[in-house]
């Protein structure tokens, strides 16, 4: 396919009789999904708009992106806005993925909260920005693979989004058999549901697994319900959407939300501002939160 450049952004051309988006409709849904969302799109995301709105302006029969950006802007648009934003939010995920964290999880942060757990503490976790669930999940299976019988007690995984579609795929939870990459054969066994004819070809979580789990729509750069305290946090590969301000602020935020002793979990580009100063690094984007107990574990890795 052959682009041509404006100034310095590669645009993409007519998309199946849809008119190439211009800069100045590109600012404009850049600032609805800013103003709706914190996420910052600059210029060099003008192909991907294009890409992922055009089937919505072909679908509404609009003549293009100057009328659709009309359409988002009225009080007639309010539902399509939303469908906006499901469309721009890029959600890439499978199980395991960034394995490190999740052996970091099972061989020092968890063993003593699940002796914590069997005693009658309360353990929460939270994945913030959970995409279709599969982090959720693995959180789950984590957890499972330490303490089968966790279900029965009061132990609980947050999984939010502010996109609604991919939290029906996760309280669906079932999924293409690229996803289980990472799965190894004895958990896929235990905890997964081999596709059956008719099924579409999906691997299906068992009620154990999903039991753990809970989704609920949330905006990072809104309001926060939650209360906390968690005991384990995970927030990989969101905030590098936002700007500086609302990034320190989520950090900020969560860093509230952990308990004394608590793990953050974050993406590979992300790191903590300075001014975030009850987080230590204890590992490759992973922070803890001073006070609690020591961890052995975690002391031996920062030697």
């Amino acid at each position: 396919m052959v682009r041509r450049r404006t100034g310095a952004v590669a645009e993409m051309p007519a998309v199946l009789g849809v008119p190439e988006l211009g800069l100045r409709d590109f600012r404009l849904i850049a600032a609805m999904l800013n103003a709706d969302t914190g996420i910052v799109l600059d210029k060099a995301k003008m192909p991907l708009v294009q890409a992922r709105i055009a089937p919505r302006i072909r679908k509404l029969g609009l003549r293009g992106f100057a009328a659709y950006c009309l359409l988002l802007a009225s009080e007639a648009g309010a539902a399509e806005r939303m469908r906006m934003r499901e469309a721009l939010t890029t959600n890439v995920t499978r199980f395991f993925r960034e394995a490190h964290h999740f052996e970091h999880l099972k061989k020092v942060a968890l063993p003593p909260l699940l002796a914590m757990a069997r005693k009658g503490a309360r353990l929460r976790f939270w994945s913030a920005g959970c995409s279709t669930g599969e982090e959720p999940y693995s959180i789950a299976l984590t957890i499972l693979s330490l303490m089968p019988d966790a279900p029965r007690f009061d132990i609980k995984i947050l999984a939010s989004d502010v996109d609604s579609n991919v939290l029906s795929v996760g309280r669906s939870a079932s999924y293409v058999a690229n996803s289980l990459a990472y799965v190894d054969d004895a958990t896929r066994e235990k905890w997964f549901v081999a596709p059956t004819p008719g099924t579409g070809l999906r691997w299906s979580i068992v009620q154990d697994v999903r039991r753990l789990v809970a989704f609920r729509t949330h905006n990072l750069a809104g309001d926060w319900p939650m209360k906390g305290p968690f005991q384990g946090i995970f927030c990989r590969n969101t905030v590098i959407y936002f700007d500086e301000a609302t990034r320190n602020a989520i950090w900020s935020k969560m860093q509230v939300l952990l308990a004394e002793g608590g793990y953050l979990y974050t993406g590979h580009s992300e790191r903590l501002p300075a001014n975030i100063d009850a987080m230590r690094p204890v590992g490759l984007t992973i922070y803890r939160k001073t006070g609690g107990e020591p961890n052995e574990n975690d002391e031996a890795r920062d030697a």
